[in-house]
């Protein structure tokens, strides 16, 4: 059986896969480094990534941005490759970014195949060995070395490894939780991972499908409101997706995979108050009398929301302002600010843009990205227990985590 020898393996060929081969052998350059991934077409999350155009980072990333592990630890890796770094890095392959709504950055080409040919095109100027269609099934660290061997019987043994083979989201790309496995044969633990930026899943609101609008959402434990998010809330024929259900998705199964009962209420009127709300609709009664309640709300939100919430607080399609009265107002506002969602679920890791859990930061040297388990050991990207809501948020935690991890990768290797 042949061996072949490498100074630096990287299993995975994803965004922080790839980023962390370029980077190291921009640090390192003539160092020997394979780039090892199952598929034999690398790159199809990176493809599929917001809207098939990549929301490649955002204007302003920090670690208020995301969930899972130590924020000081993600503060850390941010600010050692920061948003800015990102944006230089893509001009320099050629990739310039335009902004859009929320900061979400997008190649201007607005193609993610952009943002692929850049990468790969960076991969071979620097004379990385890409290897595709090579399942790693076992990683093992024999006399200081990594033993590598792959699903066809091919071996490799490196000096120092990275397993950066992304978390269970979007399986058909590949991802199937498979560096779980790698990470804890060589020690480590791995926080349980549930599905997140995935849509919920709930039945009796599809007369309200296509529909789009602010909103709020509160997620209550036991009775008590644990996390409360704002943004858009798109209805759909099985639920809820866009930016605020998606964002919600990570905190309900964390709150619902121990067996606790954890309940989402919707707020179709985000940043108002009872009070300030009560006092709208009572100048809308003074100066409107005979406007009917459900056209007033639309005012508020769109018609079809309106009349379905009007009506699921007792207030019949024709009443009018100046009939509404005292306890009909004050069980509108009500309404309007607290509706419970029937949420059974997400769509799961088959829709889920990414992975909650996976390998705990306290495992990690978030200075270096290196296992404090096993020496020579390193971690980029989605793997770790860390992740960030919508709008190019995980993929900046690619690229600064594989910078880290790149740095000091370079400096190992130029030690021995």
């Amino acid at each position: 059986m042949t061996v072949e020898s490498v100074e630096l393996l990287v299993i995975g060929a994803g965004a922080a896969g790839l980023a962390t081969a370029i980077f190291t052998a921009r640090a390192a350059p003539g160092r020997s480094i394979v780039c090892i991934d199952g598929a034999r077409h690398i790159g199809a999350k990176i493809l599929v990534s917001g809207g098939s155009r990549c929301n490649v980072t955002n204007r302003l990333v920090t670690e208020r941005d995301f969930w899972g592990g130590s924020q000081r630890f993600v503060r850390n890796v941010l600010r050692a490759f920061p948003d800015a770094r990102a944006i230089e890095f893509f001009s320099a392959l050629g990739v310039e970014l335009h902004e859009e709504e929320d900061g979400k950055l997008f190649p201007d080409s607005n193609t993610s195949r952009t943002v692929l040919s850049a990468l790969l095109g960076e991969t071979r100027r620097l004379g990385i060995s890409l290897v595709t269609g090579e399942r790693v099934i076992a990683l093992t660290k024999d006399d200081n070395q990594f033993v590598a061997t792959t699903a066809s019987g091919r071996t490799f043994r490196a000096r120092t490894a990275v397993i950066c083979t992304g978390g269970r989201s979007l399986p058909k790309t590949g991802s199937d939780g498979l560096g779980y496995e790698l990470a804890r044969r060589l020690g480590h633990r791995c926080v349980s991972t549930v599905p997140a930026l995935a849509p919920l899943v709930f039945d009796g609101w599809q007369d309200l499908a296509g529909i789009a609008h602010p909103a709020a959402m509160t997620l209550r434990v036991d009775g008590a409101p644990v996390t409360t998010l704002e943004g858009s809330l798109l209805w759909t024929h099985f639920g809820a997706s866009g930016p605020l259900p998606l964002n919600m998705s990570r905190h309900w199964h964390r709150a619902n995979e121990s067996g606790t009962s954890g309940e989402i209420s919707v707020d179709v009127c985000p940043g108002e108050t009872f009070a300030t709300l009560d006092e709208w609709l009572r100048t809308q009664e003074q100066t409107r009398p005979r406007a009917q309640v459900v056209t007033i709300v639309s005012s508020r939100i769109p018609n079809a929301v309106a009349e379905r919430w009007v009506a699921s607080a007792g207030v019949p399609r024709e009443l009018t302002m100046a009939h509404l009265t005292r306890e009909g107002r004050h069980a509108l506002v009500r309404r309007l600010q607290e509706t419970v969602l029937p949420v059974r679920g997400s769509r799961g890791f088959a829709y889920a843009e990414v992975t909650a859990g996976g390998v705990p930061l306290d495992e990690v040297d978030s200075a270096t990205m290196e296992s404090r388990i096993c020496g020579n050991l390193f971690f980029t990207g989605e793997i770790l227990d860390v992740d960030g809501r919508l709008g190019g948020f995980n993929f900046q935690w690619a690229w600064s985590s594989a910078w880290v991890a790149a740095r000091a990768i370079a400096r190992l290797l130029a030690a021995s």
